[in-house]
């Protein structure tokens, strides 16, 4: 149900009596849920705020999952504020082109994987470089991280199982051989 101003002034619901400023008030009751609505038709200004963000060129880059990006993003320290850059595959794309959308960026440091959410619209992110696209049919590339870390043992086992340097006949050390010189060029 919706009450008007005229109502309300009428109903005395849990002690609340309109104030006299307010032009229009409405009382929202949806089963055990009260709801204050009001509306000041006299103070309504038209507030633009404007971001600082090229908010058209960032739907424009069309970001997927599956592109390798760079990200550039401002870092503040102290009063100086520099640039760094985050390179690495989409994982997965949230919330579309809204105010709230983000993509997750990941990327592979000294064998540990890093991921970073990044806002869509952040104003601390300077630039977004489209390095180059793939083509994926999943949405989510979750399972990359699971492809990553077999990948990764696999490496680890390949490593513990060629170890140079045992003979495996007579239980001695190979001497690796000297490369044999190369003839030298008569004089002239």
């Amino acid at each position: 149900m919706v009450y008007g101003c005229d109502e309300l002034r009428q109903r005395n619901n849990n002690g609340f009596r309109p104030k006299t400023q307010i032009n229009a008030v409405f009382l929202l009751i949806f089963g055990s849920y009260v709801r204050l609505v009001s509306y000041h038709a006299t103070r309504m200004e038209s507030k633009v705020i404007t971001s600082p963000v090229d908010m058209k060129a960032r739907v424009a880059l069309g970001l997927r999952s599956g592109d390798t990006v760079r990200v550039w993003q401002k870092i503040k320290e102290g009063d100086k504020t520099r640039l760094q850059a985050f390179e690495g595959l989409i994982l997965s794309r949230k919330h579309g082109d809204e105010a709230g959308g983000t993509f997750t960026v990941r990327k592979v440091i000294d064998g540990v994987g890093v991921e970073r959410i990044f806002p869509l619209y952040s104003p601390l992110i300077d630039e977004v470089e489209v390095i180059r696209r793939s083509k994926v049919r999943r949405s989510k590339l979750y399972f990359v991280r699971e492809k990553a870390a077999k990948a990764v043992r696999k490496q680890m086992r390949n490593l513990r199982a060629e170890k140079p340097g045992k003979d495996t006949k007579a239980g001695k050390l190979e001497e690796p051989e000297a490369p044999a010189a190369a003839p030298e060029a008569p004089a002239k």
